[in-house]
């Protein structure tokens, strides 16, 4: 039989379009949207919030405190999350909403009148030790069980009791190989956040829902290059890891509810060498297709079982550690008492 079709590479290929006529079209789709958005305080969230305003586009943020009219509205990347939502509730078309991804009734209520959701939110970085021995239990409400995976069900079955919300756009991560370093090293000391944003992944592709799925790169660096560096890969193509910045991401993620063809897919994106891919993702996304291949089913078992081994594996070196660094403690203070007698 025929194998599993290969992931798609786009990259320096035009569009068939004259990109005025395409520009001109995305540009009225755009206003004539509302988009939801959760995780709207977080660095993707605040850049994609600040992009949908400054398109026009009428947009509706979760937010899981009440806005602090006592705190200085900012930006800047030390402000408080207080400040961040304070900020972006005063840009033009943004509405804040209080409420939780992890609350079904919350969920509704923020995709009600929305014509999609940028599923932005994530989990916050927990103790490492709390996590390394299992401290936090999976019903937590702060757990990568119920954010990267309960919320995103959450919000399916919101989209499914809506009359107008039809598309769900959600950022995830490279998480199909449980055995990968950084894979096991995330899973072991952020409550098992791969293993539960893969099986998230999982729950969208089951549904009836039009999704896309987005798997970037390393967030969070500023010295990223620009240019033709942009490079896209969909069906879940595998591609070399790369740090991204927030606004690419944010901006993909907006772009994609501009291409119907977008619908059902998962796209892997990653900066490349510069020349070898593009400086929009215009043309990138217009030769996007559907999600074709198999994706497993079967890995959260698998994330576990690395997960304790590479649990097993810290805890023993913390060990190692510890007791050589007592033992040159105890080496240096007897040194130091024998040169004080």
């Amino acid at each position: 039989g025929r194998g599993a079709p290969e992931p798609q590479m786009m990259m320096n290929r035009r569009s068939a379009l004259p990109i005025a006529f395409i520009l001109a079209s995305l540009a009225m789709r755009c206003l004539s949207m509302k988009v939801a958005v959760t995780g709207t305080t977080g660095r993707l969230g605040r850049e994609a919030v600040q992009l949908l305003s400054s398109k026009g586009v009428q947009t509706q943020c979760l937010l899981r405190h009440p806005i602090d009219t006592s705190v200085v509205p900012s930006i800047a990347m030390d402000a408080t999350p207080s400040q961040v939502a304070s900020y972006l509730s005063s840009l033009p078309g943004v509405t804040m909403m209080e409420g939780d991804a992890t609350n079904a009734a919350s969920c509704k209520a923020l995709v009600d009148g929305c014509d999609a959701v940028l599923a932005l939110h994530g989990p916050v970085k927990p103790p490492p030790l709390q996590s390394l021995f299992g401290l936090l239990p999976e019903s937590a409400p702060t757990h990568s069980r119920s954010v990267n995976y309960l919320a995103v069900q959450n919000i399916i079955d919101a989209a499914n009791e809506s009359s107008t919300c039809k598309r769900i756009v959600r950022v995830t991560g490279k998480g199909e190989q449980p055995t990968a370093f950084f894979t096991v090293l995330i899973n072991c000391l952020g409550n098992m956040a791969k293993a539960w944003n893969y099986e998230g992944e999982q729950l969208l592709r089951s549904s009836d829902v039009d999704y896309t799925i987005v798997r970037p790169g390393v967030m969070g660096r500023g010295d990223i290059p620009t240019g033709k560096v942009l490079g896209l890969m969909d069906n879940g193509g595998d591609m070399k890891v790369s740090a991204v910045t927030h606004s690419q991401i944010a901006g993909l993620c907006i772009d994609c509810l501009d291409y119907p063809n977008t619908a059902r897919s998962t796209l892997t994106a990653m900066n490349i060498e510069q020349g070898q891919g593009e400086d929009s993702y215009a043309p990138l996304l217009a030769k996007v297709k559907a999600d074709s291949r198999a994706f497993p089913t079967n890995l959260l078992e698998e994330h576990k079982k690395s997960a304790r081994v590479g649990s097993v594996v810290l805890v023993s070196f913390m060990a190692v550690f510890l007791s050589v660094a007592v033992s040159v403690v105890k080496t240096i203070g007897s040194f130091v008492l024998s040169n004080l007698r």
